[in-house]
């Protein structure tokens, strides 16, 4: 039957398990910084995945199991058949969303250009999507693994299934939007044993026009068509409402600056004359009053600048802070470097790497050099490394089955020094011309400058290497310029990284 266009209230058992199925598409997303075949990385995918789907308190409970996973060539999109040996006759397609951050997926998309998606029939007046969501459902459904294709891959795991069996197709962003495309494109095949399709995404932007939208919800039979969207997520937004974002956030903030709206504008403006419209029943999530007990938003990312407003907007967008809404319990994550000691030396060099998730498969690298000496704490929270042979200021990251830790400013390690500047915490982090400021941080130098945006502080009280004390220097006002400025630490040629951690809010 077709889909009612309803509001969802209490997210289904279902759409729990569906949304922990996308999370679990995210496994091993990033490639190792050393590098690593195509057939590796698949392999360790492969085994991620695995390892998640076993994990008995997920809502998947532990009893699914990978049948086929798909790579393309490039790593832009993923995707995973399951299936679930409970006995309950499942089965789920999962298409991987974007790797990247919020502006890179929707600058991706190409919605400037329109095509017809002919491969769900040749209707007298086909259908429009997108170029770039075309391009890349056309990856999906063309990538294989040995040989073996998702649509084949289903077949076989269909030939073996018992009558009547539930299938999922689902995805969480990119993922989403190319399951609206993927979902009715596998309704149109023969198959051993016809499932029953549910089609569910999250955070999804939309792939084509209203009269795409209208298609998937009236011209197929799914069980379940669903579209759980975060009111504060601004990428389902994307291509229908996409400037109501710049009404975002309410208080606490971050409120949109002019940075913010000019560069809503012109990622709203990449339609150009092209229509959009969201299909599957709209269900709402995080729908208490932002900043309301209730509400979910990340306290640290509240003031009004524009790496504040795309912080926020990545942690709305997150898969875990999807699960968090629907009450699912979140996998657990990938490996994650929260510092290294000491930050410089020579190759032989002795290094520790705090962090967690130090697990099975642990491997370390030093840029795009791999480690080949090195040691993991039983409880997975430290590894003791010898630096190989390198050069320059590099980031050493840590990768398992699950994935790798990204880049960090305290897990830089420099070759032949002098060791990377750091900012870590500035207190009062707002105050007007001559408020004494606090910085903290790591690895600054008897030379340390301070600069408040672009203008300098006078001279610092120094406390080498971990504090400053400065007063505020007078901002620089007018159109264009922000009131919330980063401070930055220049010593030993760093200058130390921009980050939420070291903003000042200029206040009267």
């Amino acid at each position: 039957m077709s889909s009612e266009q309803l509001q969802s209230t209490a997210p289904s058992t279902a759409a729990m398990k569906a949304m922990t199925l996308a999370a679990i598409a995210a496994t091993a997303a990033t490639p190792r910084p050393s590098g690593e075949t195509p057939v590796e990385q698949i392999n360790r995918i492969f085994m991620g995945i695995n390892q998640q789907l076993a994990q008995p308190f997920l809502m998947t409970g532990g009893t699914w199991v990978l049948q086929w996973v798909g790579l393309s060539a490039d790593n832009a999109n993923m995707a995973y058949l399951a299936k679930n040996t409970d006995g309950s006759n499942e089965l789920a397609v999962v298409i991987r969303g974007t790797v990247g951050n919020v502006t890179d997926l929707l600058e991706d998309l190409d919605v400037g250009t329109v095509v017809p998606f002919t491969a769900v029939g040749s209707p007298k007046n086909p259908v429009s999507v997108s170029k770039g969501a075309m391009e890349a459902f056309t990856q999906v459904i063309s990538m294989s693994t040995a040989g073996v294709t998702l649509v084949q891959a289903l077949a076989a795991a269909l030939d073996q299934a018992e009558p009547d069996p539930a299938l999922y197709v689902t995805g969480h962003s990119l993922g989403g939007c190319i399951a609206t495309m993927v979902g009715p494109y596998l309704q149109t095949q023969s198959w051993p044993t016809t499932p029953q399709f549910s089609l569910y995404t999250f955070a999804a932007p939309t792939a084509g026009g209203p009269d795409f939208a209208s298609s998937i919800d009236n011209s197929f039979k799914w069980v379940a068509n669903e579209r759980h969207h975060n009111c504060y997520d601004l990428v389902p937004l994307a291509w229908t409402s996409l400037d109501d974002a710049k009404q975002w956030y309410p208080g606490p903030g971050p409120a949109a600056d002019d940075d913010v709206t000019a560069a809503i504008s012109a990622i709203a403006a990449l339609p150009g004359p092209n229509a959009y419209g969201q299909p599957g029943g709209d269900c709402p999530l995080n729908v208490v009053p932002y900043g309301n007990p209730g509400s979910v938003y990340d306290p640290d990312l509240v003031k009004k600048s524009l790496q504040d407003f795309m912080g926020q907007a990545a942690f709305q967008h997150a898969n875990a802070v999807y699960l968090y809404l629907l009450g699912a319990p979140d996998p657990p994550s990938g490996p994650v470097v929260t510092g290294i000691s000491p930050s410089s030396g020579g190759a032989a060099t002795e290094v520790t790497i705090t962090g967690r998730g130090f697990g099975a498969g642990t491997a370390v690298d030093f840029g795009t050099v791999p480690c080949s000496q090195f040691d993991v704490s039983d409880d997975g929270a430290q590894i003791t490394a010898y630096a190989p042979e390198g050069v320059g200021v590099v980031a050493v990251r840590v990768t398992t089955v699950l994935g790798t830790s990204p880049a960090v400013p305290l897990g830089q390690f420099a070759y032949g020094g002098p060791a990377p500047v750091v900012v870590t915490g500035i207190s009062p982090d707002s105050g007007w011309t001559d408020k004494k400021v606090t910085i903290t941080g790591v690895n600054f130098g008897s030379d340390a400058q301070v600069y408040f945006g672009d203008n300098v502080a006078p001279p610092v009280q120094l406390t080498p290497p971990n504090t400053i004390v400065v007063t505020a220097p007078a901002p620089t006002i007018g159109p264009g310029k922000p009131m919330t400025v980063n401070v930055t630490v220049l010593s030993q040629g760093y200058s130390s990284p921009a980050s939420p951690a070291d903003e000042f809010s200029y206040t009267t």
